[in-house]
């Protein structure tokens, strides 16, 4: 006798069920699932966030409906390669057989198969093929990441020709939002209060419900600022700190320059996930990885190559169009192995739970990749870990950081005015550079740059801004145990804020009036900051106006970070241990709640370090 979608009694593998137990939220989605399903619906949208199980969900349903004769026959689409094998992978051992490898030249498979697997591709490239396919047996069609059939008006009009005739279809997708107003295969859309149409999920289970019950991981975003300069076309040449408020195009600018891999931010960056890194796998996950996202194939592989000098070992490269990648991503994900750079294929559904740490090294910016990319590292192994993603400091990534646990539908009509109506240019444009490096940018140079930690963001909220304690003491916050409860990181976080708040306030009533050093920011040509004014009083500008003490302090911090990282560049040093020597050089407290006098003390040795 067949047991019930509810029976949580164990299941042999090969029974034509998963043998893994389900979770709550795949019990409850799986009741409404029989409940829609015997009052005659064939369509059925489950929404969950990255990590959280869809897979052993779809698996499940597909498992009950095979064994009663419902359906005789299955077609998972995905919209990768690598993705099809994951699938087969997973469902072979629940004992049922996909083929990944159909081509649609070849047009059957062998009888030992249940189904296949394909891409959305594929599918768009013969609809009529898929359609006969469908309509022969009792077929369920699995749509994984189904806002992909919208990727454009002509693969969501062949997905709907293909898998009209299916007997059932379950839609599956982490992120159902879409920058544009293609329609959703098989989707259904209900006018919202203002009239709009929005997609309706049958289910959906968020980040924030996930977090909630221990199923994926809370994310850490440590996001990092610096000093940038760039040459324009028409040969200015500019600098500005990344993060300030900015025009479009300076903003641009100013984040290009910090992922160019000949400036200074980029490696100090690597060198402070790989510090994190080290740190997670010390306190508690000792295989944990890291994975760096990279714009394009150029760029991967000077990432690779920093991160071969910082660490004594080559990380794997994983580029779109390597045709061993998937291999490389099964090898790392059965390794210990430290660092994975990739440029495409791992952005969307590839299961690696043992990555924790990632940098985001692109200037893709939408919504639905910001969420495929950090979906990455959410996948839970167990309680208290934690996720820790570095990113440049720009408005547009800093929002959707704080934003994740936002829920969002696919909405059919878009207002300027609307906060969720971004380019689908744009969009099109991160999926390009994931597959083929960029052309050469005559047009624009990036001069110099460098790095320090600018804030961190956890659940919503800003740790650590400038605005709070006049600056982020890096090594605070790269220290953080690797295995913490939700709540121990809000805690713990709060606290050293409040210490930071606390020791920036007694510096200041210690002497209010007393003026201290200063190291003007000056800049020469190419970008380096250089010392100018050096016969000027200490503590007053070239007007000579008594200037703010925080004023002074802030910037004699920019310049200590400035430096240090030029100090890892030649040395190849993490910034923890640079800044660990200083202190035990010229004493004092981290740079956080360092005096102007300790701070010019440290400047000044990292200068004698360079003469």
């Amino acid at each position: 006798m067949r047991a019930g979608p509810l029976d949580r009694r164990p299941r042999p593998t090969g029974s034509g069920a998963p043998a893994r137990p389900l979770r709550a939220w795949q019990q409850a989605a799986l009741e409404i699932y029989r409940a829609r399903s015997a009052s005659g619906a064939r369509d059925f949208l489950a929404v969950a966030t990255p990590g959280a199980g869809k897979t052993t969900f779809a698996l499940q349903i597909a498992a009950d409906l095979l064994a009663a004769g419902e359906i005789s026959r299955i077609t998972v689409v995905a919209p990768t390669e690598h993705l099809k094998r994951q699938w087969a992978a997973a469902a072979s051992e629940v004992g049922i057989d996909l083929d990944p490898d159909f081509r649609n030249a070849a047009g059957a498979t062998s009888s030992d198969y249940t189904g296949v697997a394909v891409t959305y591709a594929q599918v768009a490239a013969h609809p009529a093929l898929h359609r006969v396919r469908t309509g022969a047996r009792r077929t369920l069609v699995i749509l994984d990441e189904i806002h992909h059939a919208g990727d454009a008006l002509s693969w969501g009009e062949a997905v709907r020709e293909a898998f009209a005739p299916a007997t059932r279809r379950l839609a599956l997708t982490g992120t159902p939002f879409r920058s544009d107003v293609n329609p959703i295969p098989f989707v259904t859309y209900l006018p919202g209060t203002d009239g709009v149409l929005r997609s309706i999920a049958d289910s959906s289970y968020g980040y924030a419900d996930a977090l909630r019950d221990g199923v994926v991981r809370p994310v850490l975003f440590l996001a990092y600022s610096g000093e940038m300069s760039w040459r324009t076309s028409a040969g200015a040449e500019l600098s500005a700190r990344l993060g300030e408020p900015l025009t479009s195009d300076q903003t641009a600018a100013a984040w290009r320059t910090a992922l160019d891999p000949r400036g200074d931010w980029m490696p100090a960056v690597l060198a402070a996930a790989d510090t994190r890194l080290s740190q997670v796998r010390a306190g508690g996950m000792p295989d944990a990885g890291g994975l760096v996202i990279a714009t394009d194939h150029a760029t991967a592989r000077a990432y690779a190559g920093m991160l071969a000098r910082l660490t004594g070992s080559s990380p794997s490269v994983i580029l779109s169009d390597d045709p061993t990648a998937s291999s490389k991503i099964e090898n790392f994900r059965r390794s210990t192995d430290r660092w994975m750079v990739a440029v495409r294929m791992v952005s969307e559904g590839v299961d690696v739970p043992r990555l924790a740490v990632g940098v985001y090294a692109t200037s893709a910016s939408t919504p639905l990749f910001f969420a495929q990319a950090v979906g990455r590292f959410v996948r839970g192994r167990g309680r208290g870990e934690t996720a820790s993603v570095f990113l440049p400091s720009v408005p547009s990534l800093l929002g959707l950081a704080g934003e994740m646990e936002v829920q969002r539908d696919h909405a059919l009509e878009k207002s300027p005015r609307d906060p969720d109506a971004f380019d689908d240019d744009a969009l099109r444009e991160a999926n390009r550079r994931r597959d083929a490096p960029d052309q050469p940018d005559t047009l624009f140079t990036a001069l110099g740059s460098s790095a320090h930690l600018d804030r961190v963001i956890f659940d919503g909220g800003e740790f650590g801004t400038p605005a709070a304690s006049g600056s982020v003491e890096e090594e605070d916050f790269l220290g953080l145990p690797g295995l913490l409860e939700p709540d121990q990181v809000a805690t713990l976080l709060r606290q050293r804020q409040a210490a930071q708040q606390a020791a920036a306030r007694r510096e200041a009533a210690k002497s209010p009036g007393q003026p201290q050093p200063v190291v003007p920011t000056a800049r020469t040509g190419t970008g380096a900051a250089g010392v100018a004014g050096a016969g000027a009083s200490a503590g007053m500008d070239e007007d000579g106006a008594t200037r703010p003490k925080h004023e002074i302090i802030a910037e004699l911090r920019r310049e200590l970070n400035r430096l240090v990282g030029m100090h890892f560049h030649r040395t190849g040093k993490p910034h923890g241990m640079i800044h660990a020597e200083l202190r035990r050089s010229c004493g004092g407290p981290p740079s956080g709640q360092a005096t102007a006098a300790q701070l010019q003390a440290r400047i000044d040795t990292v200068r004698r370090w360079a003469s």
